[in-house]
């Protein structure tokens, strides 16, 4: 633990001298390229003001309601795909052209038919989080050892205990990989759903603070952006070892 914080702190030392002597060095302006104690002070305002919690809570909220109704619903598709091989080898191709689609890409669409709000940047969120769980999930039920089946055909478990006592199990591994990576791709596009539909949210305070020309206030919003994905990744982590634990795969 101590050596984690220590290398914490070293990192943040470095980040802020290299940072601090590019400004020195280039001697460029502060308006364009806010020094460091400028960006803690803008962290500091908006921390006793309110503001940040006020656009994180409302972030955090969107981001939720997103992320979990994709990954609960591409989890039970995925497991449902990954055994009924002939309707995945329809579904493959057209999730493949879908898949490279940036959530963003849909967005002209997506303010028509949910209006301006929160609405869009969660159905932007769903569909970051929604294919990366879909395609793991399934590549983890094609996995499963087939012992395993074997066994619980001798043992005569039927569905739905063999789904959840068996398949689940083993392919959670691979269903936890595409979770992170559902939170990384969700938590990106959430801010850059909320640039373009939202008048509020952690998106939404960089892009007011730009149109403000205060740049202080946009590295603040950057820095608290990096700080909360983080924050959800390891949330996400304390999520995967219970359910190992619930299981015993711990």
């Amino acid at each position: 633990m101590l050596n984690r914080i220590t290398n914490i702190l070293l990192a943040l030392i470095v980040v802020l001298t290299v940072w601090q002597g590019a400004i020195w060095i280039t001697d460029i302006e502060e308006a364009l390229f806010p020094p460091p104690m400028n960006v803690a002070g803008a962290i500091v305002s908006l921390v006793v003001d309110g503001t940040l919690f006020d656009h994180l809570g409302i972030s955090l909220m969107r981001f939720l309601v997103g992320y979990l109704s994709a990954a609960v619903l591409a989890i039970i598709l995925g497991l449902l795909l990954g055994r009924m091989t002939r309707v995945w080898n329809v579904a493959d191709p057209i999730v493949q052209v879908l898949r490279p689609v940036a959530p963003i890409a849909w967005s002209p669409f997506i303010v028509l038919w949910f209006g301006i709000g929160s609405a869009p940047a969660i159905v932007i969120i769903f569909i970051a989080a929604f294919f990366p769980i879909l395609l793991t999930t399934v590549s983890g039920v094609k996995k499963v050892d087939d012992t395993y089946l074997k066994l619980a055909r001798n043992l005569e478990i039927k569905q739905p205990f063999l789904m959840w006592k068996i398949i689940f199990p083993a392919a959670f591994p691979s269903i936890a990989n595409g979770l992170h990576i559902g939170v990384g791709t969700a938590w990106i596009f959430l801010v850059s759903g909320e640039m373009v539909g939202a008048q509020s949210g952690l998106g939404y305070l960089i892009v007011d603070a730009r149109n403000l020309l205060r740049l202080d206030l946009v590295l603040a919003g950057i820095i608290f952006i990096g700080i909360s994905g983080l924050l959800l990744d390891r949330m996400i982590r304390l999520l995967e070892r219970w359910i190992e634990k619930q299981w015993g795969m711990a």
